[in-house]
């Protein structure tokens, strides 16, 4: 057994089935640069470790609210690009990260996954959600451009015609919606979401190790053709922020 804190995320390994935990619950697991960073760099601990499959949850009433609004507005509009640029970037980075993992991981999801971070449950092999689990986009309330694979990975996991619609018409999906849909393969209760996602792990961990590595490098989306999606969204968002329309979008969606 072993354990590896981080404030912002932690990992924990046992009977080689890993357990990355985001920890930011104050602040609903926003997606800011702290928590990204912590989450780079459990990810390497894992390839580290002897784990052979990841579980990916979160601390608090919230998966992750995504990019954190409030820190993009209260960012000067002189400084924003570069905040973005830190943001989005190491976003990417890690979604990359997780589609680079030589072992599977499950997402584990409960309560808000909003904007950027449904990245983090499309860049895993597997998803497991609650029934208060919920899935929704934001960027045309608030005036972004999407990122966090909502346009580089999504389509290919539900189709792209439901993905567009889904991010125009700024639709929330419950977890009943995105089971249907494939963006998750199983359900869980709420309290039972945790114990759920360790009972896919465990059957993946007592598999043969060299038929899953196979399995993976086989049907996991196409890794240039990913990243050059994301690298798309990457300067879409930085044109965009610094737009009056995001200006407007994020006081409205602040009410300040």
């Amino acid at each position: 057994m072993s354990a590896a804190p981080l404030h912002a995320a932690t990992l924990h390994v046992e009977d080689r089935v890993a357990r990355l935990t985001l920890n930011r619950p104050e602040r609903h697991n926003a997606l800011v640069p702290e928590l990204l960073d912590a989450i780079r760099e459990q990810l390497a601990r894992v390839r580290d470790s002897d784990a052979a499959v990841l579980i990916l949850d979160a601390n608090g009433r919230s998966f992750s609210s995504g990019g954190d609004v409030a820190g993009f507005f209260d960012t000067p509009r002189a400084e924003r690009r570069a905040y973005a640029e830190r943001v989005v970037g190491t976003l990417n980075a890690t979604l990359l990260d997780l589609l680079d993992l030589p072992v599977p991981t499950v997402a584990a999801v409960h309560g808000l996954v909003t904007g950027g971070s449904l990245g983090l449950v499309l860049a895993s092999d597997i998803a497991v959600a609650g029934d208060r689990a919920s899935f929704a986009p934001w960027y045309t309330v608030v005036g972004y451009s999407p990122d966090g694979g909502w346009t580089a990975l999504m389509p290919e996991r539900i189709g792209r015609a439901r993905a567009l619609d889904i991010q125009l018409t700024n639709r929330r999906l419950d977890a009943d919606e995105a089971y249907r849909l494939g963006l998750v393969q199983y359900r869980a209760g709420a309290d039972d979401t945790g114990a759920r996602a360790r009972e896919v792990a465990e059957k993946i961990r007592d598999a043969r190790p060299h038929s899953v590595g196979r399995t993976l490098a086989l049907t996991r989306p196409d890794r240039a053709t990913v990243a050059a999606g994301l690298e798309a969204e990457y300067r879409h968002f930085l044109e965009q922020i610094e737009s009056d329309e995001a200006d407007l979008g994020m006081a409205a969606f602040l009410k300040r």
